[in-house]
């Protein structure tokens, strides 16, 4: 039997770095809280909240002011986590767009710039090249090197974790791409780059900011050139073992079906998708955004083609939901891109076709709703993904200097 001693030390400072990283979190998530909130939330006592909020402002890293007048008793002092420090550097690439932007401590978004670009499959050293010019055109991108406490990077694609190997991305022509090495070499990073599925990250920021907040066991499914899913099961990302989980737009759905671009016939993708609503609406394929904002309108209108096109579709994203919902049995589905449009449109049919496809006790438990966070998600879900470091340990923060982010001169 192998009994290993626990020193007294590295055990007391084990449950410090815990305690820290609950505070920290909880600011994190939801902002300003007064002291007695956070004993709330954490369980910890009011004279170890009191100590590790010394220490976090000691660091600069949140502020204390008195709490609201008006209330019986002494006010409580509110703590304020710093949206100036730590900083995450978030980016995206999307089939037709890639952005940037630098969001605080407390998930304050200081700026956030995006850039269309023509469909099709683009070069990763120019895709690279043009997201670290813009990543330097955000006006706090100085602050950064000083600041970051990582650079969370989403894509459309399918990631190996925990190397950011883009091993799949149908939609920009890419086969084993080492996206995380090109973009450390593109910014000369020091700080960790995460590199994510955007749908996966896009579940990540409706949970904590968004239209799932307060949800443990969430589908989110998002649609546009391609179609994304993102699973959290009791609080955690559903990823699979090595993060190729929520693949949901390639379910297969006809074997006969129409060809998809990850190589097989008949997935979800090629029902429900972007072109999916165009061809059935009879437009051109490959329209893009500006086509689909026609249909939609048109079928705002009553136009006969439109009308049915948006209800083939949604009739095809509830049958797949049906099935997904009896899997998981989640408590919130959260319809992203073009999806949540659709639901402002044909919300009854979804849900018709998730109530004829669940099994009662599962489709009971679970509501439907649009994106709130829209076609932010998932760079909004990049910057959640850098923050996850200092989150677990935010006591390397603590330190009088910060660590360099960026390479002076860079």
């Amino acid at each position: 039997m192998d009994v290993r001693r626990v020193e007294p030390g590295l055990r007391s400072e084990s449950v410090r770095r815990a305690n820290l990283s609950a505070v920290a979190r909880k600011l994190h998530d939801s902002g300003s809280l007064s002291r007695s909130q956070l004993g709330v939330r954490t369980g910890l006592t009011r004279s170890t909240i009191r100590a590790l909020i010394g220490e976090f402002v000691a660091a600069d890293l949140v502020s204390e002011t008195p709490g609201p007048l008006g209330t019986p008793g002494r006010p409580s002092v509110l703590v304020n986590p710093n949206p100036d420090r730590p900083l995450a550097l978030a980016l995206e690439i999307e089939v037709d767009s890639i952005a940037a932007a630098i969001v605080g401590f407390g998930g304050r978004v200081h700026q956030m710039l995006r850039v269309e670009r023509p469909r099709g499959e683009l070069a990763v050293e120019q895709t690279v090249a043009d997201l670290s010019a813009l990543a330097r055109r955000l006006d706090g991108f100085a602050d950064v090197r000083t600041e970051a406490v990582g650079i969370g990077v989403a894509v459309a694609g399918v990631v190996r974790q925990p190397d950011g190997l883009v091993l799949l991305a149908p939609n920009l022509g890419w086969r084993d791409v080492a996206l995380g090495h090109a973009l450390r070499q593109a910014l000369g990073s020091f700080v960790p780059i995460s590199v994510a599925n955007d749908a996966d990250l896009g579940a990540l920021a409706e949970a904590r900011r968004g239209a799932a907040r307060g949800s443990d066991n969430i589908l989110y499914v998002s649609g546009a050139v391609g179609v994304g899913g993102g699973i959290i099961v009791d609080g955690r990302a559903l990823a699979g073992v090595a993060g190729y989980g929520g693949e949901v737009g390639h379910l297969p759905m006809e074997p006969e079906g129409a060809q998809c671009r990850c190589g097989a016939r008949g997935c979800w993708e090629t029902l429900i998708g972007e072109d999916a609503l165009l061809v059935r609406a009879g437009r051109a394929h490959g329209g893009g955004r500006e086509a689909v904002d026609a249909v939609l309108a048109d079928a705002r209108e009553d136009d006969a083609a439109a009308v049915e096109a948006v209800e083939h579709v949604c009739r095809w994203l509830g049958y797949g939901l049906g099935g997904l919902a009896n899997v998981l049995n989640p408590e919130r589905i959260v319809l992203g891109g073009i999806f949540g449009r659709l639901e402002a449109l044909a919300g009854g049919t979804i849900r018709g076709e998730l109530d004829r496809h669940s099994v009662r006790a599962t489709r009971e438990l679970v509501t439907v709703v649009p994106a709130q966070l829209a076609e932010a998600a998932p760079l909004l879900g990049a910057a959640e993904l850098a923050f996850e470091a200092f989150l677990a340990d935010p006591a390397a923060w603590l330190r009088p200097e910060p660590t360099l982010a960026i390479a002076a001169g860079e």
